[in-house]
Formats: C-alpha cells, sequence, structure tokens
C-alpha cells in the first residue's frame, strides 16, 4: 500500500492532493465558524485533516508521554506553553493531529496575510506577535499573556524557524519571557521524523513515521531567571529528540 508513495507518480498524486484539499478544508472550517464557534470549528476539521493526510500519505505519528502529565492539563483546565524542536515543515500539522487538546501557535503576525493559511490560523486563535520594532513586540507579548492566562495554550518552536541540519538551533528569548509574564508551566516536547518526511528545501511528501514525546512540565517560577528557564527547558528537549529518534 506505502510502496506507490515512494515513486515521482506518487509525489505528485500527494501534491496536487494537498494543493487542492487544503483549500477545501479552510472553506470548511469558515462555513462551520458561525455554527461551531471559530476555535471549535478549526479543531474539529482541522485535526481530521491532519489524521487524513497522515493515513493518505503513510506518516503515522505517535504520542508519547500524555499520560504522565498532571490530568489538570490533560484535560485543558491548566493552560500551558507546549515547546519543541522544529524540524519540518510538517511540525504544526503533526501536531494538530496528534496533541489531544486545542493549542494554538505563536506566529508573527505576517502570516494572518497569506492566503487560506492565514484565514485558518484566524479562525483558529493562532496569538500574532508584532515584530515590527521593540514597543510592539513588547505589547504583543503582554496580550499574548493575557490570552494564556485565559486560558489558551499554546505551541511555540522556540528556535524561531526550522532547522536545516537535524541539530536545534539557539533559542529565542521571548517565549520565555511569555511563559514568565503568564505565570504557566512549559511542556518540553520533541517532534521528530519531519526531516526524513519533509527534507528542508523539498516539497515532496516521503512516507514515514513521526514521534511526538512531551516531557514533564517546567514551571517559570522555580528558575532564577529567563536564562536559566531557557537552559533547563532546552536541556529536557534535547533528551527528549534523542529518546525519540532512539523509538523511532
Amino acid at each position: 500500500m506505502a510502496n506507490w508513495r515512494n515513486t515521482g507518480w506518487g509525489a505528485v498524486v500527494m501534491l496536487i492532493w494537498g494543493a487542492l484539499l487544503v483549500p477545501a478544508v479552510v472553506i470548511g472550517i469558515l462555513l462551520a465558524a458561525p455554527f461551531l464557534g471559530r476555535r471549535r470549528a478549526f479543531f474539529t476539521i482541522g485535526p481530521m485533516y491532519a489524521r487524513g493526510m497522515a493515513w493518505f500519505c503513510h506518516i503515522p505519528f505517535v504520542l508519547k508521554g500524555w499520560e504522565h502529565l498532571p490530568e489538570a492539563i490533560r484535560d485543558g483546565r491548566q493552560p500551558v506553553i507546549f515547546m519543541s524542536n522544529h524540524e519540518s515543515q510538517m511540525d504544526p500539522p503533526v501536531l494538530i493531529g496528534a496533541l489531544p487538546l486545542p493549542a494554538v501557535y505563536i506566529a508573527k503576525k505576517e502570516v494572518k496575510y497569506l492566503p487560506f493559511v492565514g484565514w485558518a490560523a484566524w479562525i483558529a486563535g493562532v496569538i500574532f506577535i508584532d515584530r515590527g520594532d521593540r514597543e510592539r513586540a513588547i505589547k504583543s507579548i503582554r496580550d499574548a499573556a493575557d490570552e494564556i492566562r485565559g486560558g489558551k495554550s499554546v505551541v511555540i518552536f522556540p528556535e524561531g524557524t526550522r532547522s536545516r541540519t537535524g541539530e536545534m538551533l539557539p533559542f529565542k528569548k521571548g517565549g520565555f519571557a511569555l511563559a514568565i509574564d503568564a505565570g504557566v508551566p512549559i511542556v518540553p516536547m520533541a517532534t521528530v521524523g519531519g526531516r526524513e518526511v519533509l527534507p528542508p528545501g523539498s516539497a515532496r511528501l516521503r512516507p514515514g513515521r513521526y514521534v511526538v514525546a512531551v516531557g514533564e512540565p517546567v514551571a517559570p517560577a522555580t528558575h532564577a531567571n529567563r536564562d536559566a528557564l531557557m537552559t533547563e527547558v532546552r536541556t529536557r528537549i534535547q533528551a527528549l529528540v534523542a529518546e525519540a529518534r532512539g523509538t523511532q
């Protein structure tokens, strides 16, 4: 069943399928929003799309460690900031399908102007950060902290962009300032498999297995400062990545 996906013909089929399905899914979310509400519409249809894509393209994913998180996090009563490494453009849709609770992304404001992708991000309740200048960036972080304190869990890739080598890039400090300001736990997370499924610079999907692993929450208040918090979270993510690669 998976053999045809490894051929050039299979790559073309998957590319066309994705190009046609993404606009259809976004339009479906937009049409459902007046009846279900914006976030409910996205997190009802979005994970279905992600799981359907994983089935069609033969990209199974598995979530590890979720059962060890505190119950308040698992049932959504305690908002958190999920922080993960970032190896591929496939990471966001895989995480939408893998995480059992609604968690939106932190994205630069330019994303909301992209056709279809930006519309879906707006519907989902993505928190847009204005990086145009320092004052606007600080205000964006404060506004984001208010949304998180209000109950919204988010996903952040602290590297700021995808790694092209598989080695984690230096972390940006904004996500850690946000965690401290919001006063919510950080859940370290490893997302492994993307480099094989969709390598850097490639538009061709390849069948392959994803592993998403979550670790124990890290409380910002237990660390002396932002740098100490960042070092702790990075160390935990590195350990999760190594463990996930060993079981991939």
